[in-house]
């Protein structure tokens, strides 16, 4: 009886070391495969409250919470400020940067370029469902159809920014395909901030301004400013505005970096909507714009300002630049267009 159970106890003994060899084997995988990535990740966004994950994401060294706790602590985030689509894509084919964040057109771009490559650059996720708006101190403007050779819009990039594929996309339900650049000769390439001191200065030729928030709230608050459309008029309810991408590359050889800004920026859209006033405070810190705190929460609170990993209404853009010959390639559905981490996400 005391020979079986000292056997009994022996095997027990033995499983339990087992299975803490196994463990620690595992752990050690981990590190060793953690410490073979990068040592460094870089990110560049652009401007704007649609930027605001990222912006908390930096503020609160979120990224480096997330790696600290899969394995890398001493990975190093470094963040760069761009304008327009074109710069943050230019930025990313250069290896200038690992992710950029910009509009679904840019990326569709990108990704119609590159597909199939080791170098494809594919989503990591949403970043923000914000409205763009199109408003201008042109009293005689009351619709798309009144803008004349006289008027200027400013957006972030001629032609490839979010707001000119959507400003092409209005034109194109306005006046039909055939005319989607019809408005694209007189928009002129502009940072938001500038765009919005050209257009409430009266003194430039800027007429109009298509952009988002904290912009456009800003530009309505003046009497001789009205709104002409927003982004729900023309793709018939919520669109994600901005995207953060990546190359296949960087995401296969990074898996535990890519992991960790994933996972950070879920944590960011978490801490805004659990508390917009710190997230504002966060967003004028880092941006030291001169908008009141009540104001940003404002917007936060509005219905039409969401911040998910999921996207939405992506699979559309696509759809028009396909139909339009901007993209050679048409996904299967939004998932081609994104990494696999977020394919769990309800997206569109």
């Amino acid at each position: 009886m005391e020979e079986d159970m000292g056997k009994m106890f022996d095997r027990k003994s033995w499983c339990a070391l087992i299975i803490r060899i196994a463990a620690a084997a595992a752990g050690l995988a981990v590190l060793h495969t953690a410490s073979a990535e990068v040592a460094e990740v870089r990110i560049v966004r652009q401007f704007g409250i649609h930027y605001l994950p990222l912006i908390v994401m930096e503020h609160e060294n979120l990224v480096e919470k997330e790696a600290k706790a899969k394995g890398l602590p001493q990975l190093k985030v470094t963040w760069a400020q761009l304008s327009g689509g074109a710069s943050v894509n230019d930025a990313l084919l250069a290896g200038a940067v690992d992710f950029s964040a910009g509009g679904v057109g840019p990326l569709l771009v990108l990704w119609d370029k590159t597909k199939g490559g080791k170098d494809a650059i594919r989503g990591a996720g949403a970043v923000s469902d914000v409205p763009m708006t199109l408003i201008t101190r042109n009293p005689n403007v009351k619709s798309l159809r009144d803008f004349t050779d006289k008027d200027k819009i400013a957006l972030p990039a001629v032609k490839t920014s979010m707001q000119a594929v959507t400003l092409q996309m209005a034109a194109a339900k306005e006046w039909g395909d055939a005319a989607f650049e019809k408005l694209d000769r007189i928009t002129v390439s502009m940072r938001h901030p500038d765009g919005l001191a050209a257009l409430l200065s009266g003194k430039s030729e800027i007429t109009a301004h298509f952009t988002a928030a904290p912009y456009d709230f800003e530009g309505l608050k003046n009497a001789n400013v009205r709104r002409v459309l927003d982004s729900f008029d023309v793709y018939g309810g919520p669109a994600t505005l901005i995207v953060l991408y990546a190359s296949q590359k960087f995401h296969d050889e990074n898996p535990v970096v890519f992991r960790s800004v994933v996972d950070a920026m879920n944590k960011a859209m978490e801490l805004i909507r659990s508390d917009k006033k710190r997230a504002a405070e966060i967003y004028l810190s880092v941006t030291r714009e001169k908008t009141p705190v009540a104001d940003i929460v404002a917007m936060l609170n509005d219905p039409k300002i969401n911040f998910k990993l999921a996207p939405s209404a992506t699979f559309p853009v696509a759809e028009f630049m396909h139909r339009i010959g901007r993209i050679k390639n048409k996904p299967a559905s939004w998932k081609d267009i994104f990494f696999s981490e977020i394919h769990n996400q309800p997206g569109s």
